[in-house]
């Protein structure tokens, strides 16, 4: 079964609010060479197989997954030699 692996961040002008507390917390943890933190989401998401796949996962980043005024995304849609694959971390439900 097929399966997308999505990451959303936030645009790179945008101030990373909660990135800027992490990356002041590795400071003051002694991290030094931590020099920006970004935060994002990431989601994976298992498919059922059909056409369109990057299509229609393309369509729901833009129309529910990322808000594309303040967001950036990318996705990869996985498959094993068969043109299948049981995404790690998520159980086999065939």
């Amino acid at each position: 079964m097929p399966y997308a692996d999505i990451i959303v961040t936030l645009k790179p002008t945008l101030l990373d609010a909660q990135g800027r507390v992490v990356q002041n917390a590795l400071l003051s943890l002694g991290y030094e060479k931590v020099m920006n933190v970004r935060i994002g989401k990431y989601m994976r998401m298992e498919l059922a197989e059909g056409e369109d796949l990057e299509r229609q996962v393309k369509e729901m980043c833009d129309r529910l997954l990322a808000n594309p005024v303040i967001e950036n995304y990318h996705f990869e849609i996985h498959r094993d030699a068969d043109g299948n694959g049981t995404p790690p971390g998520l159980p086999n439900t065939e």
